[in-house]
């Protein structure tokens, strides 16, 4: 801790990453009295790396990429933020999980994307692809279901393993597993 009380940022920043909807940006809000945080895109616009596209940014990874340790010297932080976070230069991630019909209900519920939009992401958690991208040789990966958890829950659960990282904790979630969701996968969107 430094002298204010305030945590000094980990030299090496930890992802948060996760299928939109997940709760990425939130928990990180709610984690700004312990830890200090930047989304992918702040990030990418900072350093050139961006452009703005309406209403969301467009990243180009390699130039985050090139220009990533030149930041991180000048404006140290805790958590990178962001369903492209996994594909940055780090070595610890937490993914967060939630059970794919939940998602659909809340990216629904929050109007986020189209209708195309939500069912790419809610296939993409049923199968694991921000996980499965996350997890490379010399990395530690954690996963968090989300799912029925308040924020303040998954907070905790993020800051928990922030603080005593430990082995890689992933591979217990098998959305597939769940006959709904195989069902729900398979039905032919309207």
């Amino acid at each position: 801790m430094g002298p204010s009380g305030v945590r000094r940022p980990s030299p090496r920043p930890v992802a948060l990453t996760g299928t939109p909807g997940t709760g990425k940006s939130t928990v990180a809000r709610s984690l700004r009295d312990r830890h200090r945080a930047i989304e992918v895109s702040e990030l990418a616009l900072a350093v050139g790396a961006g452009r703005r596209r309406g209403r969301s940014v467009e990243v180009d990874l390699d130039r985050l990429d090139a220009r990533w340790a030149d930041f991180l010297a000048d404006s140290p932080v805790d958590l990178v933020v962001g369903h492209l976070s996994h594909l940055l230069p780090v070595r610890e991630i937490v993914v967060l999980r939630c059970h794919p019909l939940e998602l659909e209900r809340r990216l629904r519920r929050a109007r986020r994307g189209t209708a195309i939009d939500r069912r790419e992401n809610v296939v993409a958690e049923a199968t694991d692809v921000v996980l499965l991208e996350a997890v490379m040789p010399g990395r530690r990966v954690w996963e968090i279901d989300t799912t029925g958890l308040s924020v303040d829950a998954v907070a905790r659960a993020v800051h928990r393993r922030f603080r005593g990282r430990g082995p890689s904790d992933f591979g217990a979630i098998d959305w597939l597993a769940d006959p709904a969701v195989t069902a729900h996968l398979l039905d032919r969107p309207r």
